[in-house]
């Protein structure tokens, strides 16, 4: 068997012999890398990438302006273990028509960070972000609100409508 013949979660040939997927090892040196560059400016540059991606993964599944309501198995799957991996999301809070809280684990900025580190979801809440706009079709804001890295069960991400 060669790497042609084993399966990815989600396969669409971007590449000829690699799998869609890149390591998260990749991934976070790339992240570092912007931030030594460009310092406290990359997490708003880091964030806005995520917030594009967001947007982009709900219109790939159709589910732009759909709302929540049979959203979040799609949004876990595409951005769980089964698809790209960027994150788990263990819960999706409606607390309100202008709250929602979202709870994560395994986001790909803790991974490898020591307990106590201060560093903060850049890719991933812009990620979850767009998503939650192009879901709603509305504008909203993102601020993180728990971090695994600080003793919190989650890395989570609280969005109020604008």
């Amino acid at each position: 068997m060669n790497a042609m013949d084993t399966q990815t979660p989600v396969e669409s040939g971007l590449r000829g012999q690699l799998s869609d997927f890149s390591s998260i090892v990749c991934f976070r040196a790339l992240m570092t890398g912007i931030e030594k560059i460009m310092g406290r400016a990359a997490h708003g540059t880091l964030a806005g990438a995520g917030r594009m991606r967001g947007r982009d993964l709900v219109e790939s599944l159709g589910l732009e302006g759909k709302g929540f309501d049979g959203a979040e198995g799609s949004m876990r799957h595409a951005l769980g273990e089964d698809g790209t991996q960027l994150c788990v999301i263990e819960q999706i809070e409606r607390v309100d028509d202008e709250t929602v809280i979202v709870r994560l684990s395994d986001t790909v900025e803790s991974a490898s960070e020591p307990p106590g580190s201060d560093r903060r979801l850049g890719f991933t809440l812009g990620a979850v972000h767009g998503a939650v706009e192009a879901l709603t079709g509305g504008k909203w804001t993102a601020k993180q609100t728990g971090s695994i890295l600080q003793g919190d069960n989650y890395d989570e991400i609280t969005l109020r409508a604008r």
